[in-house]
């Protein structure tokens, strides 16, 4: 079975990890729209464009299923992309929250949303989370963590300082904080140590592979074969994977 997966640059390499790893698909094609990142800048009519012009390009490629792995599009676009595609698209929204309420029942638990400006103002995670019962949830909007992922900045001071710029002023200790980016996992180290450990990380990169295997629980492979695609600067995408997924 062939698998695509669209970010709008690198960050879909977190949602990627897990599924390479599991060794459930035969054929993953990974496309990240690098000329045109980020998407969480751009209004909604933008986002939905690219979108569609990625979707051609997994057509052309004869996949069986779509991940959007970007939680930007998944706010704007999946219901578009779902309407228009040949085959399943799943989005990274849903499968967070379910992570939400796998990881933290407690619905008294103080939760911090981190994403774009796009993803944020969406409201997608915050209108979730409280029909399901959440009352304490703040949302917090962090787009310079976008191009630090993408320069391969992980860790040190500009990390550091980007982190005092937008969570000084927090006034509470989150009991879980949602990475609403799928750029953000590859920060967890630095996000973790900010918040003395004191604090559960959440992202959708397990959580899918949840999904796809309570949906499609047949799937197996011997072998996964990874292709990376990108409209822009693909050396540097190929470097953050082999960083990222270990390869050689």
């Amino acid at each position: 079975m062939r698998l695509g997966v669209f970010d709008s640059g690198s960050g879909g390499l977190s949602v990627l990890k897990s599924i390479y790893e599991a060794k459930i698909f035969s054929d993953i094609i990974y496309y990240g729209d690098t000329a045109r990142l980020p998407y969480g800048t751009k209004d909604k009519e933008s986002i939905i464009t690219f979108c569609l012009e990625a979707l051609e390009f997994f057509k052309s490629q004869k996949i069986d299923l779509l991940i959007i792995a970007c939680n930007t599009a998944s706010a704007h676009a999946l219901s578009t992309l779902q309407e228009n595609a040949p085959f399943p698209v799943i989005g990274v929204i849903e499968s967070g929250i379910l992570a939400v309420q796998k990881s933290l029942p407690n619905l008294d638990s103080k939760l911090l949303i981190i994403a774009t400006k796009a993803t944020i103002a969406s409201g997608q995670y915050q209108s979730r989370l409280q029909a399901l019962g959440y009352c304490h949830i703040s949302a917090i909007a962090t787009p310079l963590f976008v191009p630090l992922v993408e320069e391969n900045i992980f860790e040190g001071e500009i990390i550091k300082a980007c982190m005092d710029h937008y969570f000084k002023a927090l006034d509470f200790k989150p009991d879980g904080i949602i990475l609403g980016c799928t750029h953000f996992p590859l920060l967890s180290k630095a996000i973790s140590t900010y918040f003395n450990h004191q604090s559960l990380l959440i992202h959708s990169g397990e959580a899918i592979l949840d999904y796809i295997k309570l949906h499609f629980p047949t799937l197996k492979a011997e072998h996964t074969e990874l292709s990376f695609y990108a409209s822009s600067d693909i050396q540097s995408l190929k470097t953050t994977a082999r960083v990222w997924l270990n390869l050689p």
